[in-house]
C-alpha cells in the first residue's frame, strides 16, 4: 500500500482529508465502512469463557451518575479542584457510600495493581485532562492505594508523552504503552524488532477474517498484520483492575467513549477493524476476560470534549461540556454520552437527526451481556 493512499480517507462531506500520524487517519474513517456480511471471528469462543462475580457490567449495572459544574473549565482550562469535587460527588452518588474512601474501596484495594486507561490521542489539544486524572490518583491515594500500584496506560507512548503523561508530571506513577517509541524516535529495538512485539500477548487474540496491507511507515502503529489482533500484556498480565477514563467525543455520528477507549486501546493490528466493523469491535473486545473481568469503573472526562472532528482533535469543534459521568456499566455510560454529543451535533447543525445506527455497538454489547443500552432501563442520576 502506498503511504499517501493510507493517509487518505473520505470525510463525512465526501471530501478527501489527510492526517498524521497514520492512526489518526484511520480513526477518522471509523463508522464509514461497513460490509454487508461480517467476516468470521472467534467471538463465540470468547463469550464461552465463564464470567466472574465482578464481570461487566459490574457492581451497578445500568446506573449512570452525571454531574455538571459550569466552573469546571475556566479559559478553556479544566480546573483540578472542581474536577476533584465532581468526581467525589459522583462516586458517593454511584455507590451510596458514606465517605469517599469507602466508595473507592468497593472497587479497589491496596493490593491491586490499578491501570488508568486514559485517552491521549488528541495530544495536548484534547486528551483525558490532567485535572481529572490527577484527581482520580489523589482520591485513590487517599483511599489507601500506594502510588507504586497505579499505572497510567494507553496503546501509544508518543501520544502519552505529547499529552503530558510523563514522569515529570506524574512522579512515582508508572506510565506505559503497547506501541513504544524510544528516545531516538525509533519504534524498533537493537534487534530490529518492534518494541511492541514484546508487549502483546500472542496467547490472547481477536481473530477476524479480514486483512490489511501495511507499509514500512504504517507497520509500527499496527505491530502485526494478518487476521489476529493481540491483546496488550498490560491488560492480560500487568494490571488487576482497570479504571477507564475516556473523553466525551464524537466519531462521526457515533461517540468514542468507554467501549471504544477499551477496545481499540487494548489491541494490535487495528486498521482493518476500523474499516471493516468498527461497531462490532467496540463491543467484542471488552468481552475478553482480561477486560471484562478487570474494568471496575468508567469515569468520563466531559469537562472538555468535541462534537465533530473526533476522535482526534479539531480546534473549531472542541467545546466545554462541563460534566463528569461515572458508572461501572460502560454500555449505559456510553448510551447517555451518545445522547449528549448527538444533541450538541444537532444544535450545531452538523447532524440533522438522531439515528439508532450511531449506538449500534452499544446494542451489540447489551446483547452479549456487557451492559444496558436500552435508554428506558438506565438509571440516570443527575447532580
Amino acid at each position: 500500500m502506498d503511504r499517501r493512499n493510507f493517509f487518505k480517507v473520505i470525510s463525512s462531506t465526501g471530501a478527501i482529508i489527510a492526517a498524521s500520524p497514520v492512526i489518526k487517519a484511520t480513526e477518522k474513517a471509523e463508522g464509514l465502512f461497513f460490509p454487508k456480511e461480517l467476516p468470521a471471528t472467534n467471538i463465540k469462543d470468547i463469550l464461552a469463557i465463564p464470567r466472574v462475580k465482578g464481570s461487566l457490567p459490574g457492581k451497578y449495572p445500568g446506573r449512570v451518575v452525571l454531574i455538571r459544574n459550569e466552573k469546571s473549565v475556566v479559559d478553556n482550562i479544566p480546573q483540578e479542584s472542581v474536577a476533584y469535587d465532581m468526581i467525589m460527588k459522583s462516586m458517593l452518588a454511584l455507590t451510596g457510600a458514606k465517605n469517599l474512601k469507602r466508595a473507592w474501596r468497593q472497587f479497589v484495594s491496596p493490593k491491586d495493581i490499578i491501570g488508568l486507561k486514559v485517552n491521549p490521542i488528541g495530544d495536548s489539544l484534547l486528551s483525558t485532562s490532567h485535572a481529572v486524572t490527577k484527581s482520580i490518583i489523589k482520591q485513590l491515594v487517599e483511599a489507601g492505594i500506594p502510588k507504586k500500584n497505579i499505572v497510567i496506560w494507553d496503546r501509544r507512548s508518543e501520544n502519552l508523552n505529547n499529552a503530558g503523561y510523563t514522569s515529570v508530571n506524574y512522579p512515582d506513577i508508572k506510565i506505559t504503552a503497547t506501541e513504544y517509541m524510544d528516545e531516538k524516535g525509533s519504534m524498533y529495538g537493537p534487534d530490529g524488532k518492534l518494541y511492541g512485539e514484546s508487549r502483546i500477548d500472542e496467547k490472547v487474540y481477536f481473530m477476524a477474517d479480514v486483512e490489511e496491507e501495511y507499509d514500512a511507515y504504517t507497520m509500527p502503529y499496527m505491530i502485526n498484520s494478518g487476521k489476529n489482533s493481540y491483546l496488550t500484556k498490560i491488560v492480560t498480565q500487568q494490571v488487576d483492575k482497570i479504571i477507564n477514563i475516556p473523553i466525551l467525543k464524537n466519531a462521526g455520528s457515533a461517540v468514542t467513549l468507554c467501549m471504544k477507549n477499551l477496545a481499540f486501546g487494548s489491541i494490535s493490528n487495528t486498521s482493518r477493524l476500523h474499516k471493516q466493523f468498527w461497531h462490532e469491535t467496540c463491543a467484542y473486545i471488552p468481552a475478553f476476560p482480561a477486560i471484562r473481568d478487570k474494568v471496575v469503573l468508567n469515569i468520563v472526562d466531559g469537562l472538555r470534549g468535541c462534537f465533530e472532528g473526533g476522535p482526534g482533535a479539531n480546534p473549531q469543534y472542541i467545546c466545554n461540556y462541563n460534566l463528569i459521568m461515572a458508572g461501572t456499566d460502560p454500555v449505559a455510560v456510553d448510551r447517555i454520552g451518545h445522547d449528549i454529543v448527538i444533541k450538541k451535533r444537532i444544535e450545531e447543525g452538523v447532524q440533522k437527526k438522531e439515528s439508532a445506527s450511531g449506538y449500534k455497538y452499544a446494542t451489540i454489547a447489551q446483547e452479549i451481556g456487557l451492559g444496558v443500552a436500552d435508554i428506558d432501563k438506565i438509571d440516570l442520576v443527575e447532580i
